[in-house]
């Protein structure tokens, strides 16, 4: 009989959503496996782990009904693969790459692996032109680069959802040289472990702001199987890479929730019965989440790119918690939500104090249509931080304490805050952000702005105050 249509009818105990084959040498490591009921349903599970005497079976449903006597198993395929084609563009499909949105079944042009390919560190192209989100906390001081991977930290009850909502609907690619759009732009919006409440909100966002037709969705509800949710990132990172070196597309890849994600990486290891590492998660914590955020990038000769925005939950809004203390090193800066902006009604409330994109340089210089967008930057975040450090000197010696130019950081923080980084849920591009900075810094006298070049107040600056543009902020 031949290997692939044997079934084996040895499992010794289920664990879980675990179970464990007798005889692990028959099948390979990540090989999927079809599970045969005794009433003739058939459900699937992948092979986590393989020794001479037994094989770890992670099943993809749910282990009820599963008899250790009379289930039995055959393999399928050696590896967990996708099917992939240009039609999966404006589709929903469950975390598994299944169909949900009652539409026909995807016809793939090809099937890949889910692991992805390695990208030879030698073909690596640097991250370079930016994808304008529209947020000016992201476009003016975070900038998101094509090819890079820029987590969002978010907290319990922060509008997350929202803003990765607004992203999918405002994210364009702009050529910097040309100041039009470039190339076709997708995004790859990527759930796990989210309500059915949340998914109805995402759903309803994408049709109002007409973004279905450039959006592919995968998306995995807290109800569903656990194993699901380590497949879906793995689905839309491998949709996504056949998009972009493909077929040229600019990929923007969201994925939200990773803390979920990491929830259910412990409980499969738990059910493993794993030696725990920090916090009970597994210590090789570090090295799956790596798998995943490795694969954005460019390569060399390709016109495409794939671009990550992870979002997470820190618990307890803990920054040394293990998800987002990983999430940190792998990954080239964060964007951090803040709980205080968010109580006084600012949104997005992205604090741009602790934020940071390492890979900024490269979208900004000699490529762009405006060349005062590193030294805005500095000096809007030089000022606001001024501002802030004020509020707490208040506390110390009271209002009646400062001088007037201590008064007009304050008021800069706080038209800082409330409509510059508070947009709201308009969108914004790159020119407006960065003229509504310099219409901000108007308050100050010129002598105060020690971080912008001599050049740049002369030319921007000074058109402000000479056409008496002032700041309808103040």
């Amino acid at each position: 009989m031949d290997l692939i249509t044997k079934e084996y009818k040895n499992i010794q105990y289920i664990s879980g959503p675990l179970i464990f084959v007798e005889g692990g040498y028959r099948f390979c490591c990540g090989a999927i496996l079809e599970i045969l009921l005794p009433d003739g349903e058939i459900r699937t599970g992948q092979v986590l782990q393989t020794s001479t005497e037994r094989a770890i079976v992670q099943v993809f449903e749910h282990t009820t009904g599963l008899d250790v006597a009379d289930t039995a198993v055959r393999l399928k395929d050696d590896v967990a693969t996708l099917g992939v084609s240009e039609e999966m563009i404006g589709r929903t499909f469950d975390g598994a790459g299944r169909p949900i949105d009652g539409l026909a079944e995807v016809i793939p042009d090809k099937k890949l692996p889910i692991t992805g390919v390695p990208i030879n560190p030698v073909s690596r192209d640097r991250p370079e032109d930016f994808i304008q989100t529209g947020i000016t906390a992201i476009d003016g001081f975070n900038t998101l680069v094509r090819g890079q991977k820029l987590p969002i930290f978010s907290g319990s009850g922060l509008p997350a959802n929202e803003l990765a909502s607004q992203i999918v609907s405002q994210s364009t690619v702009r050529s910097m040289t040309e100041g039009e759009q470039s190339g076709d732009f997708v995004v790859i919006f990527a759930a796990m472990g989210i309500t059915q409440r949340e998914a109805a909100f995402f759903f309803k966002s994408f049709e109002a702001a007409s973004a279905v037709d450039k959006t592919i969705c995968f998306i995995n509800l807290a109800d569903d199987p656990t194993i699901e949710r380590i497949l879906t990132p793995r689905c839309a990172l491998t949709t996504a890479e056949y998009l972009a070196f493909e077929h040229d597309y600019h990929v923007l890849v969201i994925l939200t929730d990773m803390t979920n994600y990491c929830d259910a990486l412990r409980e499969i290891a738990t059910a493993r019965e794993e030696i725990p590492g920090r916090r009970g998660y597994p210590g090789y914590m570090y090295t799956d989440l790596a798998s995943i955020y490795e694969r954005a990038g460019r390569i060399k000769g390709k016109k495409g790119s794939v671009t990550q925005l992870p979002i997470l939950t820190m618990p307890d809004d803990d920054r040394t918690h293990p998800i987002v203390d990983l999430t940190g090193y792998i990954t080239e800066g964060q964007i951090q939500l803040s709980r205080q902006l968010h109580r006084a009604g600012v949104f997005p409330p992205v604090d741009v104090l602790p934020s940071l994109s390492r890979l900024m340089n490269s979208n900004i210089g000699a490529g762009r249509t405006r060349e005062d967008h590193r030294d805005l930057s500095n000096q809007l975040y030089a000022c606001y931080a001024e501002g802030r450090d004020i509020r707490r000197l208040i506390a110390i010696v009271g209002q009646e304490a400062l001088s007037d130019m201590d008064r007009n950081y304050l008021k800069f923080a706080d038209a800082f805050e409330q409509a510059y980084i508070g947009q709201g849920l308009i969108s914004r591009s790159i020119e407006e952000t960065l003229d509504m900075g310099w219409q901000l810094l108007s308050i100050f006298p010129e002598s105060e702005l020690r971080r912008v070049n001599k050049d740049l107040i002369n030319r921007y600056f000074s058109e402000i105050l000479k056409d008496g543009i002032h700041t309808p902020f103040y």
